[in-house]
This record gives C-alpha cells, structure tokens and sequence, in this order.
C-alpha cells in the first residue's frame, strides 16, 4: 500500500499540544503517516511540548534570527522556507492548527503549491476583527482556503455554512485539546516546578486554594493587565487561604508588568511559562482559574474547574452555555466579586462532561484526513460528512 505523508505543521505549543493527539491517530491508519515540522515561530517550544507525548519533531524551517518581532518579519522569514520544505517533502496534505501565524504561513504556502490544507479546530468566530487580534483574521483568512475544515463542535460548523462553506469539506471532530489533556492526566506525573510541587503540598496539608492566572494575548497587555493584577491583589486580600499561581507570559514587558504588581503581593508566586504536564496538573489542583487563554478554557473543564474567562467576548462559547466558565473581562470589580462567589462555594461550576469534546477528535480527524485523500471506504465518508449536516 502507498503511504502518503500528512505535514502537521506547529510553531507555537498549543499548536504542538493539540496536533500530537492527531499524529497518534494518524499512526494508526495503514496509508497515512505523519509529518511533524517545526515552522521555528516559538524555538524549543515545539519539542517540549511534544516529550510528554513521546513524540518528536521530524523536520525543521531555517528562518532568519527575528530582529523587529513584527508579525510581518515572521511571515517573510517562514513563506520561503515553506515553500522550499513542501517542495522537498511533497505532503500529501498539511495540516494547520487554529489561528497561528504558522497557522497562516502554512496554509498560504500549501494553497498556492496546490496542497490541500486541512485545518485543526476551524470555525471558531466572534466576529470582531480586533479581539482576539490577529488571531479573528487569521481564522477568517484559512477558511477561505481550507480543503477541510475540522471544527471542535457544532456550532462552528454552522458558522462555516452560513459563510458559504460547502457542508462537505466540514466534519465535526471535536476538540484534540481534551484527547490531550485527557492522556496527559491519565499518565498522573508528579510536578516538575518547584513552586507548583511546594503549591500542592499546602492544598494537601493546609487545606489551601489554588487559584491559577494566565495572561498572554496581546489585546490583554497594558491597562488591562493592569485590571487583572489589582483583581489578584483584592483576591488574596480578601481571601487568607487562597494561594496564586501566575505562570508569566515570556515578554520581556509583560513579566515585568507582572513582577512589578505582585512581588510584594503575599501568596502569590510568578513562574516561567509551565510544561504541558505541570499546567494540567495545576488544572486538576486549582479551585479556580482566571485566564484569557482559549485552550485553558478548553482544558478546565475536563476537571470541574471553574474558569472566568478575562476578555469581552470569547469564540469559545460552549463552556459559557454549559456552566463551566464565566466572562468577566477585565473589570477588577468583576472579577473580584465573581471570584470571591467561587472561592467562596455561592458559585460552582456544572458538572456535565466537557463541551469540547469527548476523547475521540483525533480519531475523527484522522478519518477525515483518509477521507479526503481518496483512502476511505466511500460509505465511512458519506457518514463522516453527515456530522458537519
């Protein structure tokens, strides 16, 4: 049988994190194999979070050192380099992953090279061109060019019909988010950071709450950063056991934003970025988690962990409808005062199973990606494709 390889393109962790379960699925089809190429976006990063997983990566973009970090700067070092790794590996199809920059390089460069691009997680809107930025943009612009269109649950498969996209090139996989979250968990690693180890031995002993911040979009930088942390200081004010865990985004600007409000701050530590195992772990450990990360949001619930979610608007609103998250912005009143219901035990979240999916989207995904190459069963197809009706 002719194998055909599959690129799954990453440069960013998240991107690792969700593409690792896929690659495992794809492992398991005879005709398929998969292709892990680091677009060198975030370097290391792609690797680190692929060791948990007992996966590496197969290939590497030679990109020019970034000089001015512009998102311009990015994109004319990876197009190139792009273009010469398709060229050489001749992919049979590349997979992009969400709302990257590597996500948009990846899948300019395959469509213009006659590629098909399968894209992880599609169809997620909110419609606003400004929040998230850029990320609402580039989501916009891959599904303009998405042979197949993944998409974590309904709801995004109805926002890609309405946009014109032909029911057929959507399948409804779910989230490989919680295929991830969920083996990691299973495998129960003991902390690797220090801080977070020290963190779970006073939840254990002491009978503490553990309350995790994460803050990183760029939307978020600046006065409404500025927000959060005095939302934090009221936090741990107001409530004696609560310990903070705030993992810091690695901007030189950010981190110091960050040090700057809350080292004199007691029962609050600052961290590096956190490995893959250590933020699941922190997830399961956590009474509460304020955050503006879309996988977070994603990953809590797997837990029963409540989230407030710091932005206005999410394109992830499942969690929202399904009780399992609140939006609260970046109003420190709000924030303060939803944490303190949580914290307090007024408000708990729902304990359904997780909206984003089951465990099973990679599988889907990989049948779908068999599908689209012409090596699936056509009656498995047509009932693959009824998913995204």
């Amino acid at each position: 049988m002719k194998v055909v390889d599959v690129m799954l393109l990453a440069g960013t962790r998240p991107e690792a994190v969700k593409l690792a379960p896929l690659a495992k699925a794809l492992d398991a089809r005879p005709g398929l194999r998969p292709l892990f190429v680091h677009s060198g976006q975030h370097p290391d990063m792609v690797e680190q979070a692929l060791a948990p997983f007992e996966r590496a990566v197969d290939g590497w973009l030679e990109i020019p050192p970034r000089v001015s970090g512009t998102q311009a700067e990015l994109m004319s070092g990876m197009l190139p380099a792009l273009d010469e790794a398709l060229r050489r590996y001749a992919p049979g199809a590349v997979v992009v992953q969400g709302d990257t920059a590597t996500a948009l390089a990846g899948a300019l460069t395959a469509f213009w090279l006659g590629i098909p691009v399968v894209h992880l997680e599609a169809g997620l809107r909110t419609h606003d061109l400004t929040s998230p930025f850029p990320e609402e943009g580039t989501r916009q612009m891959i599904s303009r060019i998405a042979a197949l269109h993944l998409t974590p649950g309904p709801a995004a498969a109805a926002k890609l019909r309405a946009e014109g996209i032909p029911a057929e090139r959507i399948v409804v996989s779910g989230n490989t988010v919680v295929d991830a979250v969920l083996a990691i968990a299973a495998r129960d690693l003991p902390a690797r950071d220090p801080a977070l180890a020290l963190l779970e031995m006073g939840i254990a002993e002491a009978g503490e709450q553990l309350m995790l911040v994460t803050s990183h979009r760029r939307e978020s930088w600046g006065e409404p950063l500025s927000h959060t942390l005095a939302a934090v200081r009221r936090i741990v004010d107001a409530h004696p056991r609560v310990q903070v865990l705030f993992p810091a985004h690695p901007n030189p600007a950010v981190r110091a934003q960050v040090e700057t409000a809350l080292r004199e701050v007691p029962r609050v530590t600052v961290t590096e970025p956190l490995e893959y195992p250590d933020l699941v772990r922190a997830l399961r450990l956590a009474t509460l988690v304020l955050t503006d990360s879309g996988g977070v949001q994603e990953e809590a619930p797997t837990f029963g962990t409540p989230v407030l979610i710091l932005r206005d608007t999410t394109e992830r609103p499942e969690a929202v409808a399904a009780g399992c998250a609140w939006l609260v912005g970046t109003d420190a009143d709000l924030i303060t005062s939803t944490a303190g219901r949580v914290l307090s035990g007024e408000l708990h979240a729902a304990t359904s199973a997780n909206p984003y999916g089951d465990g099973s989207a990679a599988i889907r995904s990989a049948a779908a990606i068999e599908a689209l190459l012409g090596l699936a069963d056509p009656a498995a197809t047509a009932n693959l494709r009824a998913t995204a009706g």
